[in-house]
């Protein structure tokens, strides 16, 4: 079995954060060199992902003989046979026994014989490691010789190599027939651990994350910026720098750079990162039609997509790397930029020739029902071609970015709008138009820039709708990521000045400050916003009735079956509710597919709110509304813990989380903590629920985030119920359960009544919980929550023990027509309890069994464990639970947890099932979570239980 380091200590281990899987890779080098059977190693990034800190980390690992390393320098190709004699060096003064200069066959090539010769000379009797960075920037006969050295030295013997080379870049070619590992860009988590690794968590988190997303996932740029930032602006008391990622930072960690290229490859690169979109590349048609403007050779295409610097993929070019596309952009003179975007502008100007009228339907000509796709692309290319103010450019700009047209993403249409906003002279034109472009960002996910774009179009002076429209974009951001009840008042005022001008954006306020109102868990605010946008005069919450919605408005009827329900009349809201679910199915739009999740939310029906949510979620991405996003996923994760399906709600809730990280949402995030307490309340898994409950609590107490605290508050209590500690539950629920000041959430508060039931009747406090149910059975007579009335018998076995036989059997039935696989479970499990109490054992053990397959198959291990101490305790050995653990895993995930408990590697279990090492490793996450372990040992060790080895060699009987 592979001894895999602890890289922890070693130098350089803060470069090496989230590369699990190379690591890995290194350490089956050095374990093959440890013992005997040879290793190499190919390690290929683009600059500055950590390719020097994985083989920095791979050496201070290696205590099995010497190391001997070497690295390549700038210029190290004009020396023919210049790497090799270096490494010949550095194996003589490492080992004293590395041999000379190296020898040459006839025509000058270097001997890679003579080279793995010397390296074998040089481990002798001991193992040794040899690591070569950068290896690319050798010359080509070094690194012919080097890499036939490593092949040869591929074979049994005590060496080891480790070799690094720039992803695409010429000089790696030599080396790619050899075992190799790529390293990614560092996935946005682990990015933002290392930035509060490296500030001790002494950074802004709007900061932070801005640091996340200019980085894109490259830790040596990400160091860089943070040694660029004073104290002050990490803390967000100071500006920062604009750019916060310019030419200079950008040209560290590309290679070549631009300043480096022939200038017609530069000019190329500079197309496509003109004409591109972060991350999507560019129309390749679009490029070349733009460079034959500029006069380009044809030579510069070929020359760059030799050299790795461009990709082709399905009629689109893009650079290799978005830095390099970034650092090509940021690095050109401000002619040169104008110049390409005025050849992409050209190059998008329609043929005007006349075309014959087709005798049939041409499917082949663009569809004139939606602008013109490239109206816009051209419009913003000539915007940038020109030097300002230029008012005509300006408003036609402005004007199609105004558009609705959902195939324009939010970010360029952001783009276009600051564009236009730089073309324009007159103050008032200016301001509105930088408010536009900040709400387009804000919708897709970029906060900082659309509170920079607020502040410019505040000092242009707005006024009026305008001025009303600004406060409408802050009060949605406050509401994002800030103290909600700060966020409803700006809203307010949103609407105040937006009410004169425009009706529609007016509404949208009232409505945003509903929501705030909501959070805050405030329903007579909530009830009077929600009056406010139909129209109406407010007098109290239950004072009067709204007037009736009026026909085909479908905000207006979404408004009042919020209201009906926020008053409790659900007869009345569920038709309103119901014609907003339904009217989904001809929605595209993700606004309003969310409103319809929510109503479905509010009615119970949560198959309709996951299939509803799910097309918002589609939506949200199809359109670039990355800040639509992580609400999307909130209300699918939502719906599905509603539904019973955790492990779904989990992995949704997960996503959510980073995508409302990305996004600056920190409200939404601390919502998402919640949802994901409660999802490992039913796993039994202690430490995540108080890590994630904790989160969420800390932004709802500086936030005033009542309904995130209640949700956070519940899942806390539920955890300490799948352990047995009741006393603790009940505590917890106690203020919970409780309606007014210092109560739990009003949407919320009433779902974990029957948790605070059990918890005081368990614990002997029954009386305390008899109030809390009276008022949850009013709630189950209302309809609004299927699972409500087989939960009310629960708790009425509970607090009635001489009627419990009569209302489990009440429960149960319940159950069987409205499904919830894991709350069943917990009514099984507690008449089981029960039935055992009552010396009724062979029922006990029916009843317990069935709870404890339940359990099982939900993966709610804590309870699980409860309902097999029961079986126990009833006289009844329950089949070993750590088989039923591994029935839970898929037939892949059992084969591969089965060798890895054998000892087998990533590697080797890919090997063996004809899989990547990459999709080893996603399998093996799956099985940890799944089975609750930590370490391939603990994994081992259930294995070896679930499935001891037989007592003999399978074989003919003696």
């Amino acid at each position: 079995m592979t001894r895999e380091p602890t890289w922890q200590g070693a130098p350089g281990a803060r470069g090496v954060r989230g590369r699990e899987e190379e690591l890995r890779a290194v350490a089956a080098v050095l374990e093959g060199a440890r013992h005997g059977d040879g290793g190499v190693l190919v390690v290929t990034a683009a600059p500055g992902l950590g390719r020097t800190a994985l083989l920095d980390a791979g050496a201070a690992a290696f205590d099995a003989g010497p190391v001997v390393s070497v690295r390549g320098t700038p210029g190290g190709t004009r020396v023919p046979g210049g790497g090799v004699r270096a490494l010949h060096r550095a194996l003589a003064a490492v080992t004293g026994r590395g041999g000379g200069p190296g020898t040459r066959h006839p025509g000058g090539v270097v001997d890679a014989g003579a080279l793995e010769t010397a390296m074998r000379a040089a481990a002798g009797a001991a193992p040794l490691l040899v690591c070569v960075d950068d290896a690319h920037l050798w010359d080509g006969p070094s690194r012919r010789a080097l890499a036939g050295a490593v092949r040869r030295a591929w074979r049994p013997g005590p060496v080891g190599v480790l070799v690094s080379v720039v992803h695409r870049h010429a000089g790696a070619v030599d080396f790619a027939d050899l075992p190799s590992v790529v390293l990614d860009p560092l996935p946005y988590g682990v990015t933002a651990g290392l930035v509060d690794e490296l500030t001790a968590g002494r950074i802004d988190p709007p900061v932070g994350e801005e640091l996340v997303a200019e980085a894109g996932g490259n830790p040596a740029l990400l160091t860089f910026l943070l040694e660029r930032l004073s104290a002050a602006q990490l803390e967000g008391r100071a500006p920062l720098p604009r750019p916060l990622a310019d030419a200079a930072a950008l040209a560290r960690v590309v290679s070549p750079r631009p300043s480096e290229l022939p200038p017609a490859v530069r000019d190329l690169l500079l197309l496509v990162a003109a004409a591109g979109e972060p991350g999507g590349g560019a129309e390749a048609a679009l490029v070349l039609r733009a460079g034959r403007r500029l006069g380009l050779p044809a030579a510069a295409f070929a020359h760059a997509e030799a050299a790795g610097l461009v990709g082709w993929d399905g009629g689109r070019v893009r650079c290799s790397t978005e830095l390099l596309r970034r650092a090509v952009y940021a690095g050109a003179d401000p002619a040169r930029r104008r110049a390409a975007h005025g050849a992409l502008a050209a190059a998008l100007t329609p043929d005007r020739s006349p075309r014959p009228a087709p005798s049939a339907p041409d499917r082949s000509l663009p569809d004139r029902s939606l602008p013109d796709p490239s109206a816009l692309a051209r419009l913003a290319h000539t915007a940038l071609s020109v030097r300002g103010p230029a008012p005509g450019v300006a408003a036609a700009l402005a004007a199609e970015a105004s558009r609705e047209d959902p195939r324009r993403s939010h970010r360029e249409r952001a783009a276009a709008l600051r564009s236009a906003a730089g073309l324009t002279a007159a103050a008032g034109a200016r301001a509105e138009r930088l408010a536009a472009a900040a709400e387009q960002a804000r919708l897709a996910g970029a906060v900082r820039q659309a509170r920079e774009l607020l502040a410019g179009a505040e000092a242009a002076g707005a006024h009026g709708a305008v001025r009303g429209r600004i406060e409408l974009v802050r009060g949605v951001l406050e509401l994002d990521d800030g103290p909600v009840v700060d966020a409803h008042e700006v809203l307010r005022g949103a609407a105040a000045l937006l009410a004169p001008y425009d009706p529609r954006h007016t509404r949208v306020a009232r409505l945003a400050a509903a929501d705030a109102a909501w959070a805050a868990g405030d329903v007579a605010a909530c009830t009077a916003e929600l009056v406010a946008v139909a129209g109406g005069e407010h007098t109290g919450p239950r004072d009067g009735r709204p007037a009736p919605p009026r026909p085909g408005d479908p905000l207006e009827e979404y408004v009042a079956g919020l209201r009906a329900a926020l008053d409790g009349r659900f007869a009345v809201a569920r038709t309103p509710l119901r014609r907003t679910v339904d009217r989904a199915d001809a929605d595209e739009a993700p606004e309003p597919l969310l409103r319809a999740g929510a109503a479905a939310l509010l009615m119970g029906d949560f198959a309709a709110a996951t299939r509803v949510a799910a097309r918002a979620l589609a939506a949200a991405r199809s359109r670039g509304s990355a800040a639509l996003v992580p609400r999307a996923l909130e209300y699918l994760a939502y719906a599905e813990l509603r539904a019973g399906q955790h492990a779904r709600a989990r992995a949704h809730a997960e996503e959510g989380l980073c995508a409302a990280r990305r996004t600056g949402q920190r409200n939404l995030a601390a919502h998402l903590h919640a949802v994901l307490a409660l999802a490992l309340s039913v796993e039994g898994d202690a430490a995540g629920v108080a890590g994630h409950a904790a989160a969420a609590l800390d932004t709802a107490r500086r936030h005033g985030l009542t309904q995130a605290a209640t949700l956070a508050r519940w899942a806390s209590a539920r955890a300490d119920l799948s352990r047995g500690c009741l006393p603790e539950a009940a505590a917890r629920l106690g203020p919970v359960v409780r309606a007014g000041v210092g109560g739990g959430h009003f949407a919320v508060r009433i779902l974990a009544v029957p948790c605070f039931a059990e918890a005081a009747a368990l614990s002997g406090r029954p009386d305390d919980a008899r109030a809390a149910v009276d008022e949850f059975a009013v709630w189950a007579s209302l309809g609004a929550d299927p699972l409500a009335p087989a939960q009310l018998a629960r708790c009425r076995a509970l607090l009635a023990p001489g009627e419990a036989d009569a209302w489990y059997e009440r429960s149960l039935g319940a159950y069987e027509a409205v499904g919830g696989e894991f709350d069943r479970a917990r009514t099984l499990l507690l008449y089981g309890k029960w039935l055992r109490r009552r010396r009724r054992p062979k029922e006990a053990q029916d009843r317990l069994r069935e709870a404890l397959v339940a359990f099982e198959h939900c993966g709610a291990r804590g309870w699980a464990e409860q309902a097999a101490g029961e079986l126990r305790a009833s006289g009844s050995a329950p089949r070993d639970a750590d088989a039923g653990a591994l029935s839970r895993l898929t037939a892949q995930q059992a084969r591969i947890a089965r060798l890895v408990a054998e000892g087998a590697t990533n590697r080797e279990v890919a090997v063996r099932l004809s899989l990547s090492p990459r999709t080893v490793d996603h399998h093996l996450r799956n099985v940890f979570a799944l089975l609750g372990v930590r370490s391939r040992v603990d994994l081992a060790r259930l294995v070896d239980r679930a499935e001891p080895a037989p007592a003999h060699p399978p074989g003919p009987a003696p």
